[in-house]
């Protein structure tokens, strides 16, 4: 079984996600993006066991506090995909030009790849390359839960940005109906910021898909 929260951080309200293992109580923190000190005190609370930092993709409010994080729990960084190490070598001027304090560039430990499976305690999370939004952005889904983890792609009512260094919105619109979509209607999802959805609900009434249901019927 699978217990997780949601804290936002960072001025851009960015859903940070701790999923739990309930047999184990392992743990892995998913785009920490800033505030380290409250997801520490968040983990203490939890009593979680961090196994892994894992990061949907490159952006700041995404990574900013992933190294702080892993270090202060003794935890690798696994993700993005490797097309998003241009971002993360560019943290710098990232946080320069978002107006937020320095943040050094970042590789990390494991950089994963589509149908890739990233194990936490009995947690099994399949990894999707979804780019569009970044081109080394990828999602992570429990099968057994019905859960998506999917960052920046998809919002409830709204979809990511794509005018972004990179980022191709015909690119994202595949992401979304080739790789998420058969995933089926059911599956809940926590985007990178705001509420979550369902892949169902999006598929009806997200504003920005209507083209891409008209092809999918």
């Amino acid at each position: 079984m699978l217990h997780f929260s949601i804290t936002p951080v960072t001025p851009y309200r960015q859903n940070c996600t701790l999923l739990i293992c309930g047999r184990s109580k392992k743990a892995a923190v998913i785009d920490p993006g800033g505030d380290v000190e409250l997801l520490l005190d968040w983990v203490r609370r939890e009593e979680a066991q961090v196994e892994a930092v894992l990061l949907t993709h490159g952006h700041l409010d995404h990574v900013g506090g992933a190294a702080e994080l892993a270090a202060a729990l003794g935890a690798p960084i696994w993700g993005p995909r490797q097309e998003d190490d241009f971002l993360l070598q560019g943290l710098p001027e990232q946080a320069r030009y978002f107006g937020f304090p320095y943040h050094p560039p970042l590789t990390p430990d494991r950089w994963l790849n589509d149908g890739e499976t990233v194990t936490i305690g009995d947690l099994s999370l399949q990894v999707l390359h979804c780019p569009g939004h970044t081109p080394g952005h990828v999602v992570f889904f429990s099968a057994e839960e019905q859960l998506a983890l999917v960052g920046d792609v998809l919002f409830k009512g709204s979809i990511g940005r794509t005018d972004f260094p990179r980022g191709d919105h015909q690119t994202l619109l595949h992401s979304i109906t080739r790789k998420l979509w058969p995933l089926g209607q059911d599956v809940r999802f926590i985007p990178g910021h705001g509420p979550m959805s369902t892949f169902g609900y999006e598929m009806r009434n997200n504003p920005f898909l209507g083209a891409a249901r008209a092809v999918n019927g």
